[in-house]
């Protein structure tokens, strides 16, 4: 069995920033997506712009969000707005701000995030399966320890990053993900579990 510090399932936005924040801290990272091509969703986000994020203050920001907000509040205080733009800052991707805060690259283009996320991730060896969807999670006395694909691979890990997205655009890949249920972990319907 291959063995990786972390495997990161979904090669959306989340998947993408997390490889590069793993493989930054050193660790050896697999990145797997059931799709062949990452950063789909990402390259058509905000009508071709890619919104990044908004640079609102914190309070006003959770205030916008749909619903109830708060429970942003502890997400926030780890990885907020700002750690988003310094992020892609830091990998070379200029900034800019628009009407109620919204940040876009300065060239207007999706596609700039995607090959600036991808490239990072190349030169920080991250390894890349497209086409490899995940048919379980591998646990052994209580600690998830792997995953199972679909052709009967199975590969080891030391952590485990669920980051297959929403469904609100299924032609990109992001339609409703099914896994962990033959070892009675919680079923996971997109979003994240680590």
């Amino acid at each position: 069995m291959d063995n990786y510090d972390v495997i990161i399932v979904g090669g959306g936005p989340s998947g993408l920033m997390a490889s590069v924040a793993a493989a930054q801290q050193g660790a050896h990272v697999l990145l797997l997506d059931k799709g062949n091509k990452l950063g789909r969703k990402l390259a058509i986000s905000g009508g071709g712009r890619c919104n990044v994020t908004n640079r609102m203050e914190r309070k006003q920001l959770i205030e916008n969000i749909p619903g109830n907000g708060r429970f942003m509040h502890s997400p926030f205080a780890v990885f907020d707005n700002e750690s988003i733009i310094a992020f892609f800052e830091g990998l070379g991707i200029r900034l800019k701000e628009e009407d109620r805060g919204r940040m876009f690259p300065v060239n207007d283009k999706a596609q700039t995030v995607v090959d600036t996320l991808l490239a990072q991730i190349r030169k920080l060896d991250v390894t890349i399966r497209t086409n490899a969807r995940v048919a379980d999670i591998i646990v052994e006395d209580g600690q998830v320890v792997g995953v199972a694909l679909e052709d009967g691979q199975r590969l080891g890990t030391k952590a485990l990053i669920i980051a297959t997205g929403g469904k609100s655009v299924p032609h990109t890949g992001s339609a409703v993900y099914l896994i962990g249920t033959k070892n009675n972990l919680p079923t996971i319907q997109g979003g994240y579990f680590m």
